[in-house]
């Protein structure tokens, strides 16, 4: 089961670098990302539908969908904020970097899961990977290059949060159902900067392909984490999903033509390191 839960998050980990990727290119963010999530609503809704007799209704199941979706909604407001003032080599290692950090020990501390002191190895070599990777500078006379990271820095813990949310829900909503849940609560953040920006005609009318494919992209790389979660402890598979850094980083260097590439793909390497260690030794008595 870990080899499939595996290979669902790497593949997790790719889909999400690459609607990044879109994202950074979008003329307004939040328009960009709210048009994404229409689609995802419209796309999803038949399968959504047809798992709600698997849904177990009650309080507790109603307050953590209802977390799920409200720390889902911030973090898109807040990734659209991050995207319009940093680079996707900035700005998308500090983010999917924080989680590492976070997610093993709620899942330790909050959910009896425990990792080996080389799951923990593995743990701390992807963070400092990450670190390393963002390349963060403070000089002054770059205006936004404070503003970048710590938005990046505030997206990372709404991942952390949502993730281990996410996994308590899962235990009375199908992963569709929660997803589903998540991309109403995207639109409903989004909506307020949307509609006030104006931008909205002019977005769909360059990037409404991409809008169309960030739709189905952003929701199917989620939804491939959810089932993994079913299969594996959160605080392993969370970590191995920050591979898709480096996805991200080869992205920002390649496609982007951003600075600093040869440093940052080294740094990259360090997080595929810390990505083995936790996946072949991570499991306390594995």
């Amino acid at each position: 089961m870990l080899g499939i839960a595996a290979l669902l998050v790497l593949g997790s980990g790719f889909i999400h670098a690459v609607w990044n990727l879109y994202t950074k290119r979008s003329m307004n963010k939040h328009v960009f990302l709210w048009g994404c999530q229409l689609i995802a609503i419209a796309v999803f809704l038949p399968w959504t539908i047809m798992e709600l007799d698997q849904v177990h209704y009650s309080s507790t199941a109603l307050i953590v969908v209802s977390a799920s979706m409200l720390l889902h909604g911030l973090y898109v407001v807040l990734l659209a904020a991050a995207y319009s003032v940093g680079d996707l080599s900035q700005v998308y290692p500090i983010m999917r970097g924080t989680s590492p950090l976070l997610v093993p020990l709620a899942g330790v501390f909050l959910l009896d899961e425990r990792l080996s002191p080389f799951g923990w190895a593995g743990v701390a070599l992807i963070v400092v990977g990450i670190v390393l990777v963002s390349g963060i500078r403070l000089e002054r006379k770059q205006g936004t290059s404070l503003k970048a990271p710590m938005l990046a820095l505030a997206v990372g813990l709404c991942i952390a949060g949502y993730i281990v949310i996410d996994k308590i829900a899962l235990d009375y909503v199908p992963a569709v159902v929660l997803n589903e849940a998540s991309n109403i609560g995207n639109v409903l953040a989004l909506s307020w900067a949307t509609f006030k920006s104006g931008a909205i005609r002019r977005e769909i009318k360059i990037n409404w392909k991409v809008i169309l494919l960030g739709g189905v992209l952003a929701p199917a790389g989620y939804l491939l984490f959810l089932f993994a979660l079913t299969l594996a402890p959160v605080a392993q598979l969370a970590p191995m999903r920050e591979i898709g850094t480096v996805f991200g980083t080869v992205m920002g260097v390649f496609l982007l033509r951003e600075a600093q590439g040869r440093r940052r793909l080294v740094c990259s390497m360090l997080i595929t390191a810390g990505v083995v260690m936790l996946g072949l030794w991570g499991p306390a008595g594995g």
